[in-house]
């Protein structure tokens, strides 16, 4: 299958802070990759460094064969950040269409299937300064999703909202992946790993283990990621990791 995302012994370092310390990863099309670890892991940093919003310290980052940042590969990338970039003096709907103008230009129809999607349209009119956390992040996946992106990287989406529009979602993003696009998302909530096709483990910017939930639970010898994860991770600082 064809690669869509690969990193090269991939490092951001922050001064003494390794955020992502010598990462390879290569995320196949039409797949849902989980980024799973704690807060402070390096998963963010990762997506920003996929993303081109930060600069390498050493090794590669490259989307769809072109390292990144790179322009024209922006146009085909849905990105949500964890943290709401949303212009509060607009509307809901504002905010989506201008997200998607800005990514080439979506109808009006569009605009009113995402925020459909996310249950907003008795709020579609709403200033975003009105709106609580939850309909923040709900608006934020929106407008990730205008364009129709051949990748997605989602940075904690589910976060702030409830189990049923969580099922939503992840329903939805299947129907995506199952459509030919390929999703990378982050989590530090293990019961979202199941939905996904591939695991990758990180800690300290390093990547522990890597593979389908069964197979990383097989690895581990253990009945749940949760403790598949601490076992790694306890054997990375067995083996000298930072």
């Amino acid at each position: 299958m064809e690669t869509i995302v690969e990193t090269v012994e991939l490092r951001k370092h922050f001064g003494p802070i390794h955020a992502v310390d010598g990462l390879n990863l290569s995320v196949r099309a039409g797949e849902i990759y989980g980024l799973l670890g704690p807060n402070g892991s390096g998963k963010t940093t990762l997506i920003r460094l996929l993303i081109g919003l930060l600069r390498p310290t050493s090794g590669c980052a490259s989307i769809l064969g072109q390292a990144m940042p790179h322009k024209a590969i922006l146009a085909q990338v849905g990105y949500m950040t964890q943290v709401s970039a949303l212009y509060e003096d607009l509307t809901l709907r504002e905010n989506v269409a201008f997200f998607g103008e800005m990514c080439g230009g979506v109808s009006r129809a569009r605009v009113d299937e995402v925020i459909a999607l996310v249950e907003l349209q008795d709020r579609s009119s709403s200033l975003v300064r009105t709106l609580s956390g939850g309909m923040r992040q709900r608006t934020s996946l929106a407008c990730a999703l205008a364009h129709r992106p051949h990748l997605l990287l989602l940075d904690e989406p589910t976060v702030g909202i409830d189990p049923q529009l969580r099922a939503t979602f992840w329903s939805y993003f299947r129907q995506l992946a199952e459509a030919g696009a390929t999703l990378i998302v982050s989590s530090h909530v293990m019961d979202e790993a199941e939905r996904c096709d591939r695991l990758g483990f990180v800690r300290q910017g390093r990547l522990l283990a890597e593979g389908s939930a069964a197979e990383l639970r097989a690895q581990a010898g253990t009945a749940t990621l949760e403790a598949a994860f601490l076992r790694f991770a306890n054997g990375a600082e067995e083996g000298g990791a930072r």
